[in-house]
């Protein structure tokens, strides 16, 4: 019946444990995660549930009442509270802790107070009561737990725990037994400062805590008392104390071995791995180790069990000296966290683990031996990478910032100088999104066009451009949001720079350069030996220069300076220009441009650096005169060669009776070609010659700095380079043919629109595309209101001379012609601020129909009417009037005048060149 009663009786206190773990509902679901493993309460609190509040744990004692659970507490009665590596709240209690109702040391029962409330001094907390409960009852003899902040050791009181080892040191201990008190408990522990000897109701003072149960005797103590010491055990670290128990009765005296030693550390740490050592053999726990003998050997991860380490890649080896764990970093159960150390950007990894060890040796049959170990790593300093994934022909950085773990965020951006939070990059217009990547980590990316303002451009090499992208990133690390910054810097570089090809060509006094625009002044520049090509320069050599979008058109005259003569003679010239393409920054030459010619010109004059005078003299006189008879001044220089019309000489500035004289900043040298005559003999004077006066003055300038007198010179250019300038003047007036026209005070100028708003500058070349249309406005400058201005016959050439051949007529006595050529409209003026008169003014669109790259002139003879000084019934015609009335005005107003305008030059450019 007794054993029928305790059956009921247990079945009973089952039932009431049922019912009071219905109570879990009072708390909010998903709250707590309770179990139990290897004879511990664990508890688990969500902390997503707790976000933002603040919670205090009570252990209700089933005799008095809720206590509030402190470090002294927690240490002493066996529970601890921490996190585990995902930050929820962790709470572990041993079966034999304080106020576990125990039930024949098989079922064990402890309830929980959780108190959650929103202010930190715990006002308005709401109390959820958490029942656990625990049975266990495969006890071994001795069962030590070694926790984070206790060590417990348990054994059974029906073994007897007495090693036949007389030679241990606690056997001394046996002479002070005869002063154990009588039926009380008492503890007697063993240092290296002796024996001491206390109260079971005394040890808690220093932090102990002992108790028996039905069939067990535990001792509970905190790490590094007074009464422990360190011990070295296979280079692990280990805190020991040993004790013993002891209980006198009238024929009884108990002695129990209480001793406990726990390893402190034994964690070792690589790169890539962590290992924990715990040694094999405890020497103060194996009296006997020829007897030991190791059962088995189990590890754990956040409370469980592996059974099979190897599948989560965890090592678990065993020899006769150690046990050692080693966990990759980054491995399944733990947890990688991002940190920043120092301005540092690392990582940490923790990881929770146990190792169950069971024995058995002669002492004590078998020994559990449990060790609960949370494992951080140190700061692992994680420098992150840039990655340049660009793909160049797609002119778009794709650049990769990474590797990094889900705790971290990429808050802000700077591209070059100027920062950007996410949402003003991407309203920038810059592309930045995250890769995730099967191992839990994700990288940030970021695109941006080469393009951007912000992207640095740098050109190199000959044809390349090198695009740099500054970026300094701002990333938040972990749960304390801390800013991180890294900068870097990504290069690409790409052949995207086409060195330009000229096109050069010649009409019959300039030499003519195409260069295309692209890049001047921004890679590149010309120079002209070592000057720079700019407008000044072009204007003080009297080059013409003209630019549209794309290109630059560059007039050099067969005489200007710069012009190099390869071959001069009296047949023909042959004359090069060269000029050099420069890199801006280093001075570079990348390309020379050159155009080059033969002439046939009548007349000219080079002077040459080293002294040397070379001329071609055109005589054109009536009656002609020989010209193997001129001479210079020195009657014994004559010419080299000779025709009818042309004379060619070559001396040098200190020979052929050349004078020098100083002008301003110059030297000039001076000589004369004359004419030796022929005097006929005659009766009486005077004397008689078939010949007329002729003579040429040359003249030849150099500048002072470049040269010294008789020729000796400070700069050598090329020999065919002339220095100086030279002209011929004239002596004669009959050796000059000169064509004069009447002229009126009118003035032409082009339009760059047909608006006739906005005008070209005189002197500057306009250029046009094929079937782009030349807007030509001539104006009749001061005079009376009544007058009127007409464009009576207009046309285009190729040259500046009025009498310049070929020519393709635009107008002819006043009326449009369309030719296969040009062709051209008049356009209509309407009085305006600046046109006071429209009768003073004539508009004119004119284009061509020819594809081919020329460079034209737009001529034209004009007439003014004045209505005042008509005759009766013969008024001033009509722009383009029928032949009769303009016989009509013209044979019967002499109160008419002629005049004549020109308008430009205008280049008339391939379509592709612009």
């Amino acid at each position: 019946m007794e054993a029928v009663g305790y059956s009921l009786c247990r079945i009973w206190m089952l039932f009431l444990l049922f019912c009071v773990g219905q109570e879990r509902q009072m708390s909010p679901p998903g709250l707590v995660q309770s179990s139990c493993r290897s004879r511990i309460f664990w508890m688990k609190l969500n902390k997503l549930l707790l976000q933002g509040k603040f919670f205090q744990l009570e252990i209700n004692d089933p005799y008095a009442g809720p206590v509030l659970l402190d470090d002294r507490l927690a240490s002493r009665c066996g529970y601890i509270l921490s996190e585990d590596v995902w930050g929820n709240p962790v709470f572990r209690a041993s079966v034999l802790s304080c106020y576990v109702v125990n039930e024949a040391d098989e079922l064990f029962s402890l309830t929980v107070n959780i108190k959650v409330s929103s202010f930190a001094s715990m006002r308005a907390a709401v109390t959820y009561t958490y029942p656990m409960y625990c049975s266990y009852s495969s006890w071994a003899s001795r069962e030590i737990v070694c926790e984070e902040n206790y060590m417990e050791v348990s054994v059974k009181t029906d073994v007897p725990a007495v090693s036949n080892d007389y030679t241990v040191a606690w056997m001394s201990a046996l002479p002070e037994t005869q002063n154990v008190a009588y039926q009380v408990w008492q503890l007697m522990f063993v240092s290296p400062s002796g024996r001491k000897r206390i109260l079971v109701s005394d040890a808690a003072k220093l932090g102990y805590s002992f108790n028996n149960t039905l069939s067990r005797v535990y001792l509970r103590a905190p790490y590094h008392s007074n009464e422990s010491e360190i011990s070295v055990v296979g280079g692990v670290d280990m805190n020991m104390i040993t004790s013993t128990s002891m209980y006198r009765q009238r024929w009884l005296l108990l002695l129990i071995d209480m001793t406990v030693s726990c390893p402190l550390d034994g964690t070792s740490f690589t790169d890539t791995t962590l290992t924990w050592t715990v040694p094999s053999i405890i020497p103060t726990l194996v009296l006997q180790e020829s007897t030991f003998l190791s059962k088995t050997i189990l590890m754990g991860v956040d409370g469980l069990h592996i059974v099979n380490p190897d599948k989560n890649n965890y090592l678990l080896e065993h020899n006769k000296t150690h046990i050692a764990v080693t966990i990759p970093i980054g491995a399944e159960g733990g947890k990688l966290k991002s940190s920043v150390s120092g301005g540092v950007y690392g990582i940490i990894y923790s990881i929770d683990l146990f190792l169950e060890h069971t024995w058995t040796d002669a002492d004590w049959q078998t020994t559990k031996y449990t060790v609960i170990k949370s494992i951080t790593t140190p700061f692992m300093p994680q420098i992150p990478t840039v990655i340049n994934n660009t793909l160049p022909e797609e002119k778009i950085f794709n650049v990769a910032f990474g590797h990094f773990l889900p705790d971290v965020s990429l808050v802000a951006i700077t591209i070059g100088n100027v920062p950007f939070t996410l949402r003003e990059a991407q309203h920038q217009g810059y592309k930045i999104y995250e890769t995730p990547f099967s191992n839990g980590t994700k990288e940030f990316i970021l695109e941006v066009s080469f393009d951007d303002p912000y992207v640095l451009k740098e050109y190199v090499n000959r044809n390349e451009t090198k695009y740099t992208l500054l970026v300094n990133y701002t990333i938040s690390v972990g749960p304390e949001m801390i800013p991180y910054y890294h900068s870097a810097e990504v290069e690409c570089m790409i052949a995207d720079i086409e060195i330009p090809e000229a096109v050069g060509y010649c009409d019959e006094e300039n030499l003519y350069l195409i260069i295309p625009g692209f890049g001047l002044h921004q890679y590149w520049n010309l120079y002209l030996g070592t000057k720079l090509l700019n407008r000044h320069t072009a204007h003080t050599n009297g080059y013409l220069t003209a630019t549209n979008a794309t290109h630059l058109i560059l007039q050099i005259p067969l005489f200007a300076v710069g012009v190099i003569y390869e071959e001069v003679s009296f047949q023909k010239i042959k004359a090069r220009f060269d000029v050099a393409l420069r890199k801006v920054r280093t001075m570079e030459t990348l390309q020379t441009f050159s155009v080059s010619c033969n002439f046939n010109s009548p007349a000219f004059i080079l002077c040459y650096p080293d002294g040397t005078v070379i001329i071609s003299a055109q005589m054109k006189t009536v009656p002609g005169i020989d010209m193997s008879r001129t001479q210079l001044r020195d009657s014994s220089c004559k010419p080299k060669e000779y025709n009818k019309e042309h004379a060619f000489f070559k001396f040098h500035v200190t020979t052929c009776g050349t004078s020098v004289r100083f002008e301003g900043d110059h030297i000039v040298y001076e000589n004369e070609i004359s004419y030796e005559k022929e005097i006929l003999p005659g009766q009486s004077q005077p004397t008689i010659t078939r010949d007329p006066d002729y003579s040429l003055t040359v003249l030849c300038y150099y500048r002072t700095k470049e040269t010294v007198m008789l020729g000796a010179f400070i700069s050598k250019p090329s020999a065919s380079h002339p220095s100086g300038s030279g002209t011929i003047v004239p002596r004669s007036n009959s050796a000059v043919h000169r064509r004069i026209r009447q002229a009126l005070n009118v003035v032409s100028r082009v339009s760059k629109s047909a608006s006739f708003v906005d005008f070209y500058e005189p002197n500057v070349a306009i250029l046009k595309r094929p079937t782009e249309s030349v807007f030509l406005e001539v104006e009749l400058k001061d005079e009376s209101p009544d007058a009127e201005l007409y464009l009576d016959n207009c046309w285009v050439t190729g040259s500046l001379d009025f009498n310049s051949t070929p020519r393709w007529n635009i107008t002819v006595d006043g009326c449009e012609i369309n030719g296969s050529e040009y062709v051209a409209e008049f356009c209509s003026v309407a009085a305006s601020s600046r046109v006071r008169h429209p009768s003073h003014f004539k508009r004119l669109a004119v284009r061509t129909l020819t594809h081919r790259l020329k460079q034209v002139y737009v001529h034209c003879s004009v007439v003014v009417c004045s209505a005042a000084n008509t005759l009766p019934g013969i008024p001033c015609r009509g722009q383009c009037s029928p032949s009769t009335e303009r016989n009509a005005f013209l044979g019967h107003n002499s109160a008419h005048f002629h005049g004549y305008v020109l308008a430009g030059p205008v280049w008339i450019v391939e379509s592709d060149l612009r």
